[in-house]
């Protein structure tokens, strides 16, 4: 098996497993792909290479060894904001520019338990607000496909890093979009989970424990493939801390396993918003591919308003993100967007 900068995460864990590269390797060949493209894509600005080595080097030793874990060896990358023991959590945020946090939250906790070597962290914009990754600490990060274009928000620097073949994973977060519309801009996957199938503390500076009223903010993975989405959701599912005795988590298995067995839905514009035409070319060969196959495809839409829903969507994210913001602020912005129109 040849692995190269595009395989996928469970490819490098089967070759690493095999002894047919060594976590050693497989690091030293992603540092080396980060220093030749970061320079113009800037989506790794936080870099933990000497630590990525240290971990390396001790996998290769456990797996000599006998030992094993999911992700035993493998390199990847963390979204900036993740609470990361010794490295800047700073979301953007100049006040936290020197922010750095003595202990790991759920998430690096549950990737450095599973063996994984960390190669660094990756941009974001101010406070995590944004469908780009324009940061007043960082910089700008820029599509790997398209260095004008960018590669989305807020989990940019990691849905670009996936892209260029820097990273095989990478975890986000996403209260509006923020590890969708980097997977869709970047061409990679992404995956929203439920709100309380993984840990939410931790993905935001000093918000290091559990908030229950605190709603819609999730953390989860990104990848090349969907198997890989699976690979990393398996080692970050859990409870919260001090949740244990109330989690579960059960999911049902697939009814289907032939693709001719499955119904597809095909949602129509929503609010008369239409993709573009290119884009919307590709859903429909996709479709006509998806009819050829013998799966029945049909366009369908939840039966309510949509217009209703947006409004109330928009009502509970400004109440999430503002929540923090000293009352006459949240005043200030709600009469700015009256005066823009906005409900």
């Amino acid at each position: 098996m040849t692995i190269d900068h595009y395989s996928t995460a469970t490819a490098m864990l089967e070759a690493l497993r095999h002894r047919q590269i060594s976590s050693v390797e497989l690091v030293d060949m992603h540092i080396a792909r980060i220093e030749e493209l970061d320079g113009t894509l800037n989506a790794i600005p936080v870099r933990s290479f000497d630590r990525a080595r240290q971990a390396a080097k001790q996998a290769d030793e456990r797996m000599a060894a006998g030992g094993t874990a999911p992700l035993l060896g493998l390199p990847m990358t963390l979204k900036e904001s993740t609470l990361t023991a010794g490295l800047p959590q700073s979301a953007g945020i100049p006040r936290f520019k020197d922010y750095r946090p003595d202990v790991d939250g759920p998430i690096a906790d549950s990737v450095f338990r599973a063996g994984v070597c960390l190669l660094g962290k990756t941009n974001i914009p101010f406070s995590l607000a944004d469908w780009q990754a324009d940061s007043t600490i960082y910089g700008r990060t820029n599509n790997p496909w398209d260095l004008s274009r960018t590669p989305g928000g807020s989990t940019g620097g990691g849905g670009a890093a996936l892209a260029a073949g820097m990273t095989p994973l990478e975890v986000g977060s996403d209260i509006g979009g923020s590890i969708r519309v980097p997977a869709a801009y970047c061409g990679v996957y992404g995956h929203r989970p439920s709100e309380t199938a993984i840990p939410r503390s931790g993905g935001f500076p000093t918000e290091d424990l559990p908030n229950p009223t605190f709603l819609m903010s999730v953390q989860g993975p990104l990848a090349r493939s969907a198997v890989d989405l699976e690979l990393l959701f398996d080692v970050l599912m859990g409870p919260e801390p001090g949740e244990d005795a109330g989690w579960k988590l059960d999911l049902l298995a697939a009814r289907r396993q032939r693709l001719a067995d499955f119904r597809i839905a095909l949602l129509p514009p929503p609010m008369g918003v239409r993709a573009s035409d290119s884009m919307q070319s590709r859903l429909e060969a996709l479709a006509s591919w998806l009819s050829r196959q013998g799966a029945h495809v049909a366009e369908a839409a939840p039966a309510f308003d949509m217009d209703e829903y947006f409004k109330d969507y928009l009502r509970l994210l400004s109440v999430m993100v503002t929540i923090d913001l000293p009352r006459e602020e949240r005043e200030a912005q709600a009469a700015k967007l009256r005066e823009t129109g906005d409900p």
